[in-house]
């Protein structure tokens, strides 16, 4: 199966300029043949340790890097934010899904279902909303608004039913 799924920051990875063109994001550091980021001002940093992510059931671990020295660093206000080194979180196997789901999107197959998606996702929904004045879900808690949602969708497939049921008495 593939990812076609976009991300929050998808819009703004695609078009913004200024987001490509800042040095100073992780992102956009160099790296040399070892394991290492190298800052706009050119120094390294080293990686610290790893790390597991929090909360995360199939065992993804994010690296920690380590900048060797800051101080006396005429980038350092744009750079970091606090007095200490700064520090840079990276978990290599999420950004190589995130690159895949960049290139999956960019192809004619993505586009064509983001387009397709487009069009369909939004219609029952608006059928719902401006259609049956269903505006509001007025239940609390998770149970009773599942139970709600599925009542309105059961409703909806009921009406489309039966509108269908009638055309074919019609024809007949």
């Amino acid at each position: 199966m593939e990812k076609f799924m976009k991300s929050p920051m998808y819009k703004k990875e695609t078009t913004d300029e200024k987001y490509h063109e800042n040095p100073f994001r992780a992102v956009n550091f160099k790296t040399d043949s070892g394991e290492e980021l190298i800052c706009p001002n050119g120094r390294k940093f080293h990686l610290a340790y790893r790390k597991p992510v929090k909360g995360n059931q199939y065992g993804r671990q994010e690296e920690y890097y380590t900048c060797e020295d800051c101080s006396e660093c005429p980038y350092a206000e744009r750079c970091k934010k606090t007095e200490k080194n700064r520090t840079v979180r990276i978990n290599a196997e999420l950004s190589s899904m995130h690159q895949e789901v960049l290139e999956n999107l960019q192809s004619i197959h993505g586009a064509l279902l983001q387009m397709n998606r487009s069009i369909q996702a939004e219609g029952t929904f608006g059928i719902i909303k401006y259609d049956r004045w269903y505006k509001r879900i007025v239940r609390r808690g998770l149970e009773s608004v599942r139970l709600e949602l599925f009542l309105v969708s059961i409703g909806h497939n009921l009406y489309k039913f039966h509108n269908k049921q009638k055309r074919l008495r019609e024809v007949v």
